[in-house]
């Protein structure tokens, strides 16, 4: 078990991912209460995590009400890994709005949300996986980019404000290339299990690339 991560409260959100079981599994293995949070039920069955929650992230008022029950039960929350995916390739406006809910909304109203929780933690930590092809952007996945973009500058600005307000707490982008790669989500998994390792001052607005491997 890992001092850094030993009791500590991480959401995971995305948790019914491939890369969310690995993540999960992970930080429970090294000690941290996690809980797993998904859009259905059924995408968390033997998800290993200490409790589970259906949340619906893009709703301000349910992600309010979940934090509001949680902080009420836990001594802190100390983490939030946002792995909600989604992918639609292309410019074509339906599908955007699909991807913005997913890629975008869900971090902006967990985040905003749980924000000060993170700030109060002796070791908050926010983490979000990002795209590879963000810098190398083609037409053809016009609307992912310009969303895995947005996201990484929602991640800078909350790293801003932790880091004017002298807090230690940090906010970390990893980019990836694709989690079906070969070690691609053993690699994730354990990046987020050592972000309680590292001290803030070098994690906060972080970019961590995780798309090469040696």
């Amino acid at each position: 078990m890992s001092d850094a991560l030993a009791g500590r409260t991480i959401v995971v959100a995305g948790a019914g991912g491939v890369g969310g079981r690995s993540v999960c599994a992970a930080l429970t293995a090294a000690g941290a209460h996690v809980v797993a949070v998904g859009s259905r039920a059924e995408s968390l069955s033997d998800v290993d995590a200490a409790e589970t929650a259906v949340v619906d992230l893009a709703d301000p008022s349910a992600v309010a009400a979940w934090a509001a029950e949680l902080r009420g039960r836990r001594p802190s929350i100390d983490g939030l890994l946002h792995l909600v995916g989604g992918w639609r390739g292309g410019s074509d406006p339906d599908d955007f709005d699909w991807l913005e809910r997913r890629v975008l909304t869900t971090l902006r109203v967990a985040s905003r949300e749980l924000r000060d929780d993170l700030g109060a933690s002796s070791a908050g930590r926010v983490a979000i996986v990002s795209s590879a092809s963000v810098a190398a952007p083609k037409w053809g996945m016009a609307n992912y980019v310009t969303l895995k973009a947005a996201a990484e500058m929602w991640m800078q600005a909350l790293a801003s404000g932790w880091r004017t307000k002298q807090l230690p707490a940090a906010a970390v982008t990893f980019v990836v290339g694709a989690l079906d790669e070969p070690g691609a989500v053993d690699d994730l998994a354990a990046a987020c299990a050592a972000l309680w390792s590292v001290g803030h001052e070098q994690l906060n607005g972080a970019l961590v690339d995780l798309s090469t491997r040696e």
